[in-house]
């Protein structure tokens, strides 16, 4: 059987980071790595390709050398899937759909052949047997959620390193907690499994090998949720780095709870890890409880944020407006929280009630839902009837975007995050860096009409910061992306 892989493209959002990867000559920012380890699950007598469409065309041939093609995404890539299961089906190329987007919306909107809902460890090897026999069923769906000391490395040989700005690797799925609008926890579970240590391990291993040299994200649903089994991988995570003299600069996703623990800090800021992203939310205690959000209540947010970067690591926060209690005055509280808070990569969106959620459920109940949303929750499309005033949420919501990604507003928590976390790492020198540097001075330093901040803040991280210019230099390249997409934002229809 010949298996050809595809990923569907992601639109344009502040999480593709398209307009800061074309600084350093990179297509996107993480490789599918759910295809990977598919590949890896299937038989070894297959023969595989991947098409990531973020990073190259499919093209009809392609589609003509497959036997079956397997598709992937999440539910913000619904209409670059359903396309590439359409140019399929006219080439009468069988259809394989699973991941995140088959457990949240239904067979009939997927259009494939054949649909996989749930984890693919338990699955695969009964589909590929009857792909080979031409009999596969029309919904494969899986009975449990599986251990995975089952899942095997990913095959990072299918994939263009050097087309990706990070490598990606899963320790753990599913998380403890019980955030009303999250669909992570109902396709994973709130118990979190986790591998075993020699696996992790081997995937560093293997990247290593085949000369990756930079940022890992491991993209956990939260690298904490199991805090007794993740201090022994931390310990054994610095082993590794400090006998391969830190090849890797580790970035993951975590709950703020992680300020608590301090002896845990310190293992992930000794295991190599810069950044930590975290589901923030908001500042409004009210919205917080109703949404279930409870390990952000009955703290100062601002105070547990700058423990975790007094580690030296960066955080970056994810934001919602649109909860049910949210007031009029919650666009200037987030702005001025999102100032105070040193947090250069703010990502703000609106609320969606994402289907099979307890958010959707109780929205459907109440006859608010809309219609099944698109899944870009950094956009200006709501696909509920919210409390306030729709038009005003989304005109504060692009309010709240133009304020914060102006370039005096993000070059100033850029330099309080500098101040605070004092990130030592330097960029390697090399052309994809040396580019960078170069392009940044040429479209922020001479093109750009706002220059003179862009000068004044080239200055100071060559003074103040000489140790952290190479996170400055990066974080003056995301501020350019974010000020795009703000734009984009800004003139969109609603």
């Amino acid at each position: 059987m010949k298996a050809l892989l595809v990923y569907p493209r992601f639109p344009d959002t502040y999480w593709s980071f398209r307009y800061a990867l074309s600084f350093q000559g990179k297509r996107a920012a993480q490789p599918p790595l759910g295809l990977m380890t598919v590949a890896a699950l299937l038989p070894a007598s297959w023969d595989k390709r991947l098409i990531d469409t973020n990073v190259e065309r499919l093209k009809d041939s392609d589609l003509a050398w497959a036997d079956v093609v397997l598709l992937s995404g999440m539910h913000v890539q619904h209409e670059n899937l359903v396309s590439i299961v359409r140019r399929c089906r006219a080439q009468g190329v069988r259809t394989v759909v699973g991941g995140p987007i088959a457990s949240s919306l239904s067979a009939a909107e997927l259009e494939a052949d054949h649909i996989v809902i749930g984890e693919a460890e338990g699955i695969l090897a009964g589909l590929a047997a009857d792909l080979e026999i031409g009999c596969a069923r029309p919904i494969y769906q899986a009975a449990e959620r599986p251990s995975l000391d089952r899942t095997p490395v990913p095959d990072f040989s299918l994939i263009r390193m050097e087309r990706y700005s990070t490598m990606t690797v899963q320790y753990s799925r599913g998380c403890p907690f019980n955030c009303e609008f999250c669909d992570i926890i109902e396709i994973y579970g709130r118990r979190p499994r986790i591998k075993l240590i020699p696996q992790v391990l081997a995937e560093f291993d293997q990247l290593y090998s085949l000369g990756w040299r930079g940022p890992v994200f491991i993209v956990d649903d939260n690298f904490i949720g199991n805090k007794a089994r993740v201090r022994d991988l931390l310990v054994a995570l610095a082993v590794w780095q400090g006998e391969h003299r830190y090849p890797f600069r580790l970035i993951t996703e975590a709950s703020l709870n992680l300020s608590d623990d301090s002896d845990l800090l310190q293992a992930m800021k000794e295991a190599g890890f810069a950044s930590v992203f975290l589901g923030i939310e908001t500042p409004d205690e009210s919205s917080l409880a109703a949404a279930n959000k409870h390990q952000n209540t009955r703290r100062d947010l601002l105070s547990s944020i700058a423990v975790i970067q007094s580690y030296s690591i960066e955080v970056m926060g994810g934001f919602i407006l649109g909860f049910d209690t949210d007031r009029d005055d919650i666009f200037d509280r987030l702005v001025d929280f999102i100032q105070k808070s040193a947090i250069p990569i703010a990502m703000v969106g609106l609320l969606q009630a994402m289907p099979g959620t307890q958010l959707h459920r109780r929205l459907t109940r109440e006859g608010r839902i809309l219609h099944a949303g698109g899944g870009n929750n950094t956009g200006c499309e709501l696909n509920f009837l919210p409390r306030m005033n729709p038009h005003r949420l989304v005109e504060g919501y692009r309010s709240v975007l133009r304020r914060i990604y102006s370039r005096e507003a993000y070059y100033e928590r850029v330099r309080a995050y500098l101040q605070r976390c004092r990130p030592h790492y330097q960029a390697r020198i090399n052309l994809a860096n040396v580019r960078a540097l170069i392009l940044s001075i040429l479209r922020l330093g001479v093109l750009d009409r706002a220059r003179l901040s862009y000068w004044k803040f080239l200055f100071l991280a060559a003074t103040r910061y000489r140790r952290s210019f190479g996170a400055a230099m990066t974080m003056a390249v995301m501020g350019y992306h974010f000020r795009i997409v703000t734009e984009q934002i800004s003139r969109a229809e609603v």
